[in-house]
This record gives C-alpha cells, structure tokens and sequence, in this order.
C-alpha cells in the first residue's frame, strides 16, 4: 500500500457521493465530520498521503515527531472537512465567507482585457467559485479530467448559473486551444500554478525555505499577453466559515520575458508561503512536493 500511488482524486464512488449529498441534506454535518476522524481518518494515515504530510511538519516547520504526526493527523481531519464541505455545498448547505482584497478581483472583471486566477491546493479553492461571481466575465477554470463523474456533475449543477465554465485538462492538451480562445474573448481564467499537468516545463522558486518547481505554464500564459494576475486562496477558518483572500501578483511587463516569469512565479510562492504561515494544516498537496 505505500507504493501506490496517490491519485489526487475524491475518494469514494457515485453510490457513495449520492448517499452523502442525501444525508448532509438531513443532518448535522458536525456529525459526519465526527464520523470521518473515528473510522475514516486511521485507516487514512496508513496511505501514501501520511508520509509527505509528515516530512512537512518535520522538514518546513521544524516540528518533533510527536507534534508532527499530531499534526498530519489534524491535516487528515481538516482535509476531510474540506470534503465534505463541498458535499455539503452540493446538499444545498451555505458557508459564512469573508472576502479580503474583493475589490481587486471586481475591478478587474470591469476591464476589458482577460485576466489569469492563480489557485492552489490549499484550503478549499472550489467554494471560490460559488462567491467571486463575476456577470461582467465569464470564467474558465482548468479542472483534472480524471475527477469522479459524481463530483463533475456537481460542478456542472452548481456553477450553471455563475457564468462559471470548467476547462479538463486532458492529455490531448485540447485545454491549451480552450485557454487561448477564452483569452482572445477578454475573458477570465482560472488555474492551479502549484502542480505540474503532464508538462515536464517548471519554474524553480523557493518555498518554505526550500526550492521548489512550479508549473510553468500558469506563468507563461499570463505574460505572453502581459495579463493581470490574482492570487486566490480559500481557507476553512472555523466549522460553517471560509475567508477567501484576494491579491494582485504585480510583475514588470517592460522586463524580458523571462525574468517576468520568474517574477510572477516567486509573486505566487510568497502568497502561499503567508497562506501556509496562518494556515499551516492545510496543505493538501499529498506527495514529495520538495523533492528534488
């Protein structure tokens, strides 16, 4: 079991989803998140994810064994609430959201040029678009292909009336021709900038105190048109509340194009690194991340 790889998908079948949304539906979902540390939680931590959790408290946080595993115990739970929080969205129940830096993203909605939404897997970036609606612009969000079909269709339910249009990437790289026309339209999209999609192409910046590499393509798509870029992060910050912080990722659009990527890349890694600072539990990338 620890050779296997994490698959970066919802755990759990059709059957299961649908039972879940009936549920939450009817109960308290205080009651599931209970139900989720006692039996779903253990047997959680004897699966891959456990070990770069762990090494993540031990090597950027400096924290003991003990307090480590606690730790990757408490990410687990928090992980799992995250989870069921979007289950929970899909049952019809709402969250209490704050906004940081709204204004930002309201401005730019109002300008005629396109604009790139930076995202990461951190927090629980999903609810974002349920709360930053734009009616001026229609955004595009870049979403893994290989989710389970219960959870797309969701997705689909629950942006339909958002001006919100779901982007797959698939290995046919058909989302590159997607993203360019979406562009061209003056339109917004969104992507994660802290995984690399089938490219092998990375920009190395530092994180936490390490180095790491980032996707470039996040990156490259926004200064090839010289576009505007926010940084938005999701975070759980108490059982029914969400805070969505919102900020511009300034660069210099006279300077090389190279040097404007590494710009905008190391702009994305010190956002996340003052996410990871107040938030440090959730971190939900379950692989080596700092590997070299």
């Amino acid at each position: 079991m620890a050779d296997k790889k994490w698959e970066g998908t919802t755990y759990g079948n059709s059957m299961m989803h649908h039972w879940l949304i009936k549920l939450l539906k009817v109960i308290d979902i205080r009651f599931v998140y209970i139900f989720t540390y006692i039996f779903v939680i253990p047997p959680c931590l004897l699966r891959p994810g456990f070990k770069p959790i762990y090494h993540y408290f031990r090597e950027r946080w400096g924290y003991g064994p003990v307090k480590a595993f606690l730790k990757t115990y408490q990410n687990h739970c928090l992980f799992s609430q995250v989870v069921i929080d979007r289950f929970a969205m899909y049952a019809g129940k709402r969250f209490t959201v704050e906004i940081e830096g709204f204004e930002h993203f309201q401005h730019l909605t109002r300008q005629k040029p396109a604009f790139v939404q930076l995202s990461s897997h951190i927090g629980n970036y999903e609810l974002a678009g349920y709360t930053l609606e734009s009616h001026d612009k229609p955004l595009n969000a870049l979403v893994f292909y290989g989710e389970k079909q219960t959870v797309m269709e969701n997705r689909v339910d629950m942006f339909a009336d958002k001006n919100i249009r779901m982007i797959p990437v698939k290995n046919d790289m058909n989302h590159l021709f997607l993203i360019d026309h979406a562009l061209q339209q003056g339109e917004i999209v969104s992507m994660p900038a802290d995984r690399i999609f089938g490219s092998p192409k990375y920009v190395i910046t530092q994180l936490l105190g390490a180095e790491v590499k980032l996707p470039l393509g996040p990156f490259s798509v926004a200064t090839m048109r010289g576009l505007n870029v926010l940084a938005v992060n999701v975070m759980k910050s108490s059982t029914k509340s969400y805070k969505i912080y919102v900020t511009p990722l300034d660069y210099d659009k006279q300077a090389p194009r190279k040097q404007q990527i590494c710009q905008l890349a190391h702009g994305y890694a010190a956002e996340l690194e003052r996410m990871l600072t107040m938030y440090p539990a959730q971190w939900y990338n379950y692989f080596d991340f700092w590997k070299s």
